[in-house]
């Protein structure tokens, strides 16, 4: 098959995100399996893409630019929306799979007859849906988590089957020192007060920062003057190879205040038996599972420090969340040529004409099961 994946988020190199990163992996492992793979994705002017492109699409004036250094073609507007229709025309698409922002707008844009079309739902904001799932025909659902399945069954009356974010271990797996504890991306909505306030009523742990997305000059402001109080954190620089990260972790800390669709922050850590301790929000308690804690997002931070200590200095429970966080990674769920496969089959059924993917009145989605049909 010649597989399209769209979005309007920016992708490789100018953005790096769970989306992206699963997105990478899908396609590599697609094109092992003999399948012509491409990436629409939104373009920004910064770096020297962007400079490149900014170029390209004055000489060419196509409306997108096209590059292959990642290995597959990826093609690149200021608006996909606004050439998805001639990307899908121009790459002969037989599927067109839309994820992460304005997925439903970049399925309205394209002929359904035509190309096979699927949404993938990576997140539950509407406002990144750009438009509603409902006012689509023939076009299939996939999730990335039983959670979300869930609650598009309720609002949108769809049925999506569950593929949860493909995670490559090998990327990740380490031999931890487990010497701190670990917050990912210090931002509002990952939680980054509660974790600031948990290291210091633990001054005794040593936490790492690492950056994630960006922060406005306030929030960046807060940030530095938190840290400036706190000797026993260390902030570090994003990067590309979170191994680098999870090499030193003992506990990944994910207080977060907003419903992740899933959690990848949380699944890959327990690759190595990193254990995690979560918010109990949105999808993480499916990404956490039994491999650590999870917490109310409005726990006082006692408790968030409690549970910190705990994992800390009680060898015997960690020593049981550890193997816990292993034998979750491993489920059969998440391997990734499970996931292909699934994928290639919903890939190759019958969509609907009429709308008759909806789940029965009174329903709820078949999709009760992550990975499985």
């Amino acid at each position: 098959m010649r597989i399209l994946f769209g979005s309007a988020h920016p992708y490789m190199p100018q953005m790096y995100g769970g989306a992206q990163t699963s997105t990478h992996e899908l396609v590599k492992r697609l094109r092992a399996r003999g399948h012509t793979v491409g990436v629409l994705a939104g373009l920004t002017g910064e770096g020297w893409l962007g400079l490149r492109s900014r170029a390209q699409l004055k000489l060419h004036r196509r409306g997108y630019v096209r590059d292959t250094g990642l290995g597959y073609p990826v093609f690149r507007a200021w608006f996909a929306q606004e050439v998805v229709r001639r990307v899908v025309a121009d790459f002969k698409a037989d599927v067109a799979i839309f994820q992460s922002r304005l997925p439903v707008q970049l399925a309205q844009s394209i002929n359904r007859d035509a190309t096979r079309t699927f949404v993938y739902l990576r997140n539950v904001e509407d406002e990144d849906l750009g438009g509603s799932p409902s006012d689509l025909t023939k076009t299939g659902y996939i999730a990335n988590s039983n959670f979300t399945a869930r609650r598009f069954a309720e609002t949108e009356g769809i049925h999506a089957n569950v593929i949860y974010p493909m995670i490559e271990a090998e990327k990740y797996r380490v031999t931890s020192s487990r010497s701190n504890v670990t917050f990912i991306n210090p931002h509002p909505n990952k939680g980054v007060d509660i974790a600031l306030q948990v290291a210091e009523v633990c001054p005794e742990i040593p936490f790492v920062f690492v950056r994630g997305w960006g922060l406005t000059p306030e929030q960046e402001a807060h940030l530095q003057t938190s840290l400036a109080r706190l000797p026993n954190v260390t902030l570090r620089p994003s990067t590309n190879d979170m191994r680098t990260i999870y090499k030193d972790a003992r506990i990944v800390l994910a207080p977060s205040q907003w419903e992740e669709a899933f959690g990848r922050i949380a699944a890959e850590p327990q690759i190595s038996g990193i254990p995690v301790i979560a918010s109990r929000i949105g999808g993480l308690p499916e990404a956490v599972g039994p491999g650590g804690l999870l917490l109310s997002r409005n726990a006082p931070v006692e408790e968030w420090a409690e549970a910190v200590r705990m994992l800390w200095n009680d060898e015997q429970i960690y020593a049981a969340a550890a193997q816990a966080a292993l034998d979750h990674a491993a489920r059969p769920e998440m391997r990734p040529e499970r996931q292909i496969d699934i994928l290639l089959d919903i890939l190759s059924r019958p969509i609907p004409l009429d709308g008759a993917h909806r789940c029965q009145e009174g329903g709820t989605s078949p999709a009760a099961s992550p990975g499985m049909i």
